[in-house]
């Protein structure tokens, strides 16, 4: 293992220093790719260099230990070595999980949408509490939501929300989310107290830039519309709401969010970028075949992945069979021992897949 964390530590200053060069900083392209190689890199050469430090300490330690006379220099060795083997073992863990081949798009922003279905209003009424959950997450995370376009439902919520997210490790630990999602609770129209199920889908795909996908804008269609959702007096008095089609494949993308069109029309193309991307991605994990098709990351969006049941409190990922008795708190954002379990499972998988 030392011998690869030595060889990742030399490919880590060598990418520093192309990364100091006028040739490689005047190109974006191989600049974004190097960079994002650079963070990567760090993060392992970061625990190396202090795994590297305990590993000294221990020698140091044994060293007074096997040839000092003096008794309470070798107690006070004895105690450091007591504390530094846990120690060493942790930043061996952590170091051995940071090798374990990664998704290379872990690292990626993304767009998320989120869409009613079944359940007519109340579905509406959870696709937005299921946003609510999904920002008060990205709070917490210190990332950044954005609205790119929605539409409300006729009781509250939304039939369709679609949204970008920025940050650090956002697909890695949004991943899981892509599929459908099920509710379970007396609707607040409910006169009898019956329990109603309703379901909501997301998909959670990875923002893909300009050099994972070229897009030829002689293929692509634009239509502009009058915003009918937030925007101040801009709405419905101008024509600044995008709407994109894809010729080829037929894939449409459209944000009415800003007043501006041409901030439209960004937004607007770098979903369409990313729905573009993700049939992509799909063919690729297809052409692997069955292995890849088994792993917990594989997001069918037509499987139903979780259930949330009010009456009982209880919240169920079926996936892993990963059940926890605390809703309020889930839906207060706290879904990060979900996304801990996910990524443990994800990371089981890969090593099994690695070992065969």
């Amino acid at each position: 293992m030392l011998d690869k964390l030595e060889a990742i530590r030399e490919r880590y200053d060598n990418v520093n220093h192309e990364l100091m060069q006028p040739d490689v900083m005047s190109d974006m392209k191989r600049f974004k790719s190097l960079n994002k190689e650079y963070k990567e890199l760090g993060k392992i050469v970061t625990e190396y260099r202090a795994y590297q430090q305990v590993l000294s300490n221990i020698e140091g330690a044994r060293q007074v230990i096997s040839t000092e006379k003096d008794e309470d220099f070798r107690e006070m060795a004895k105690a450091e070595l007591d504390e530094l083997q846990p120690e060493a073992e942790r930043l061996e863990g952590v170091i051995k999980d940071l090798l374990i081949p990664k998704d290379p798009n872990d690292s990626k922003d993304v767009i998320m949408e989120i869409r009613a279905g079944a359940g007519g209003d109340e579905a509406s009424l959870f696709a937005g509490d299921l946003q609510r959950m999904y920002l008060r997450f990205a709070e917490k995370q210190g990332w950044k939501m954005e609205l790119v376009d929605a539409m409300e439902g006729t009781a509250g919520g939304y039939k369709e929300i679609v949204l970008a997210v920025k940050g650090e490790d956002v697909y890695g630990k949004l991943k899981f989310e892509s599929g459908v999602h099920r509710v379970q609770r007396v609707p607040a129209t409910e006169t009898q107290g019956r329990i109603h199920t309703s379901v909501a889908s997301i998909v959670v795909m990875p923002e893909a830039e300009e050099f994972d996908i070229e897009l030829d804008m002689n293929d692509i269609r634009k239509d502009l519309f009058m915003s009918s959702g937030p925007g101040g007096q801009s709405v419905n008095t101008t024509y600044s709401a995008v709407r994109l089609t894809h010729i080829p494949t037929g894939i449409v993308a459209q944000c009415q969010d800003q007043k501006s069109q041409l901030k439209n029309f960004d937004k607007a193309l770098q979903v369409l970028r990313s729905r573009i991307f993700e049939i992509e991605l799909a063919k690729k994990n297809e052409a692997e075949g069955a292995i890849r098709k088994g792993m917990i990351g594989s997001g069918d969006r037509s499987d139903k992945i979780r259930t949330y049941n009010y009456p009982q409190g209880r919240v169920t990922d079926h996936r892993i069979g990963y059940t926890v008795y605390n809703l309020p708190s889930v839906m207060d954002g706290n879904i990060d021992d979900f996304v801990e379990q996910l990524r443990l499972a994800e990371s089981a998988e890969r090593l099994k897949v690695g070992a065969e």
